[in-house]
This record gives C-alpha cells, sequence and structure tokens, in this order.
C-alpha cells in the first residue's frame, strides 16, 4: 500500500474532525456536521451525474475500483529499464538479434515483450515505432479515463454543495415565521456545500493527481523502452544507448546512475 495516500487521507480527516471537537462543545459537536438530507443531496446528486456521463455501468463500477490503484505502490523506476534495456543490447551485439527472443522469456512487462519479439521477426523499424506508439497512446487513453472519472467527480461536489444550499435556502425562506425550522434549513444549506467541498479536496482532486502521475510515470518509462529498443535494433552501441536514455531522467537520477557502479553497457560496447 502507497503510505503517503493512506496517512494523508488518514491525517487530512483527523484535522478536520479535531478543529470540530475542539470548540466549546468538545466532542459534542460532531453532531451537528451530520445531516442525512445533505448526504443525499451532494453524494447521492454527484453519484448519480458520473453515472450519467458513464459508457456503461460496468465502467462506471470500474471507475470506483481505480481508487485501489492510487493506494498502491506502483514501483516503476526508469534508471533500473534503462539498465535492462543495456542488458539487452549488450545480448543483441554479442550474440545478434534473434538472442533476444530467448531473453523475452524472462520479461513480465507484456509492452517491452511486444516489442522485442517486433525486432526478432525482422519488422520494419518505422512500423515498430507506429505500433508501439499505437499501443502507448491506447494505454494513455484508457489511463486518462480513470483520471477524468475523479476529476469531473471533485468538480461535481462543489455544484452539488451548492445546490443544496439552495434548496436549504429556499426552504428557509419559506418558513421565516417559524423558528424551529430555520436552523434545520440553515443546517442542510451549510452542510451540503460542506460535504461538498470535502469530497472535491479531500478524495475525488488528491485520487485524480495521483492517478495521473503514476500515468506520467508509466508513460516515460514504455517511450524510454520505445526508445531503447529501436536503438537496439539499429545496431547502436550501448554506450550510446544508455547516454541517449539517460537523456530521459532528472540530472540527479542521471548521477545516482553513474555513481552507481559501471555495469550497464561496457566501454565500447564490447564484451
Amino acid at each position: 500500500m502507497d503510505i503517503t495516500t493512506i496517512v494523508g487521507m488518514v491525517v487530512c480527516l483527523a484535522m478536520v474532525v479535531l478543529g470540530i471537537v475542539t470548540g466549546d462543545e468538545g466532542p459534542a459537536a460532531m453532531r451537528h456536521f451530520y445531516d442525512r438530507n445533505s448526504i443525499f443531496i451532494t453524494i447521492g446528486g454527484s453519484v448519480c451525474c458520473m453515472m450519467m456521463q458513464a459508457k456503461s455501468f460496468p465502467v462506471f463500477l470500474a471507475s470506483f475500483k481505480s481508487m485501489g490503484l492510487a493506494m498502491k505502490v506502483h514501483n516503476i523506476d526508469p534508471a533500473e529499464g534503462i539498465k535492462n534495456i543495456i542488458n539487452l543490447s549488450n545480448v543483441a551485439r554479442k550474440e545478434g538479434l534473434l538472442a533476444l527472443e530467448e531473453a523475452a522469456n524472462n520479461i513480465e512487462d507484456d509492452f517491452l515483450k511486444k516489442g522485442i519479439m517486433l525486432i526478432v521477426d525482422g519488422t520494419d523499424p518505422e512500423l515498430v515505432r507506429n505500433i508501439m506508439d499505437t499501443e502507448l497512446g491506447a494505454i494513455d487513453e484508457r489511463h486518462n479515463e480513470k483520471v477524468m472519472f475523479w476529476a469531473n467527480w471533485g468538480s461535481m461536489g462543489p455544484a452539488w454543495g451548492m445546490i443544496g444550499t439552495l434548496i436549504g435556502l429556499v426552504n428557509m425562506l419559506y418558513n421565516m415565521e417559524d423558528m424551529a425550522k430555520i436552523g434545520p434549513n440553515m443546517a442542510v444549506a451549510l452542510l451540503t456545500t460542506l460535504y461538498g467541498s470535502l469530497l472535491s479536496n479531500w478524495v475525488c482532486i488528491p485520487i485524480s493527481f495521483k492517478l495521473k502521475m503514476h500515468n506520467a510515470n508509466e508513460i516515460k518509462m514504455k517511450e524510454i523502452m520505445v526508445e531503447g529498443l529501436l536503438s537496439i535494433q539499429a545496431g547502436e552501441n550501448p554506450r550510446v544507448i544508455e547516454e541517449k536514455l539517460k537523456s530521459f531522467l532528472a540530472p540527479s537520477v542521471r548521477d545516482a546512475m553513474s555513481e552507481g557502479g559501471e555495469d550497464g553497457a561496457p566501454e565500447g560496447g564490447e564484451a
């Protein structure tokens, strides 16, 4: 589990609760912040809107499940990925491109394995790039559907909170002569706004940013794979390939790779 996401959500909720219970009424003040009608309007209304936007009900449910992806640790290490590609380039340089087929059996990443098999089959380099870029675009599109689900829901929360506020104010204005009803109606008006803001800023927007970050890291890693595979197919020197792929990394990461040892490409790319 991704400890930063879990701790962030828990501590954020704790800060809100702490702000409530440290008032004059203490923990008893928590009862003021529950309103069933506000939950129906804000949560129910925004969820129904997201259902309307979905392609189908299974897609709608799958979008909810993507919250689990934000809770997981995504171990994508571009530096390690570059080292693996350099190892493949050394194999190809020593034993030829056909030797990569056996090396592909030990690779778990389906995207990288597909690229290797295209090279082994003697596919034209331009066609290899087109095929890999097409798949890369499809992956990015699928991921962005999940990102946009949470981003859109984040915008729906405050909007439905405002709808609840207007409902509460209308009911209050129609019952101004009954002082006992002013308080409950004002509670609906204010709590719907609170619930909408919490839904947006505590859950939806952070999850959308987390998924967007995971997607960016994965796409960058796959772009590195594409450039590396095409360089291997072109017969470039492993040292040149390593320097080319390092351009995808931040300077600090490049320095860390250099300090980590010279186990990537041998000098001159020779055995």
